[in-house]
């Protein structure tokens, strides 16, 4: 059994070569995969299933054809969080909750996205709160593409400006926070992304030593984690190859 996990590809019409990569991805370090899973922001934003434009249509085809001898798995991130059945449905994915308990090769493994780790971002925390609200989603879900589409970009504008006045610390993961979900769900391994910060890290949990793997960013490279006989190694590839 060989597993693979990806996540912050941010795939967007305004980053061809990232999606060009993602999709030289699926025909090459993924083709001898058994499993797929995406932990979310594998697009820089969605604005809803019913999104019609051709960076949409193709992913859904690529992720079609690849699911159809592979299995697929996807988690939200904190930008794709509208992302809904009808899209799995049409590209052949399976969707698996923001908290979920994995068998990895005999192990059990939390995977996530990673945002909630970040106690310390509390306003990034409210927001999250308001955007996961049912009542805000359907609103949302009922304008006009244009408008979504709009809403979309002042949002990604607000969130870089966000960002650049934060402190590094602040976006990364609360040690605490880490130990604590480890301990409530009984697992040694935590796989996320969200923070951008590839890297394995042993730490503490149920009072034993346990691992913390985070997935990178896609940008002029992308990363892969590989999961196959027990061993885990984190990747790092050109995309441009």
């Amino acid at each position: 059994m060989r597993s693979l996990f990806i996540s912050d590809l941010h795939l967007s019409s305004h980053s061809p070569a990232i999606v060009d990569g993602f999709l030289k991805f699926l025909q090459n370090q993924a083709t001898d995969a058994d499993e797929l899973y995406i932990l979310g922001d594998f697009f820089d934003a969605w604005i809803g299933d019913d999104d019609d434009s051709p960076l949409a249509a193709d992913i859904k085809q690529a992720l079609r054809k690849y699911a159809s001898n592979h299995t697929v798995y996807f988690l939200h991130g904190n930008r794709d969080f509208l992302l809904g059945e009808k899209f799995a449905q049409q590209a052949g994915i399976n969707l698996l909750p923001e908290t979920c308990v994995i068998n990895l090769h005999g192990r059990h493994t939390l995977i996530m996205h990673g945002d909630t780790l970040c106690t310390r971002d509390t306003e990034y925390l409210k927001f999250r709160t308001m955007v996961r609200n049912p009542a805000w989603q359907q609103q949302v879900l009922a304008l006009p593409l244009p408008q979504r589409r709009q809403m979309a970009a002042d949002l990604r504008q607000k969130t870089q400006s966000m960002i650049a006045m934060k402190a590094e610390d602040i976006m990364d993961v609360t040690p605490e926070e880490v130990e604590k979900i480890m301990a409530a769900y009984g697992v040694d391994l935590l796989i996320h992304g969200h923070t951008h910060r590839p890297a394995r890290h042993e730490v503490s949990a149920n009072g034993a030593m346990a691992e913390r793997w985070v997935l990178g960013d896609w940008n002029q490279t992308g990363w892969y984690l590989v999961v196959e006989n027990g061993e885990l190694d984190l990747i790092e590839f050109d995309l441009a190859a």
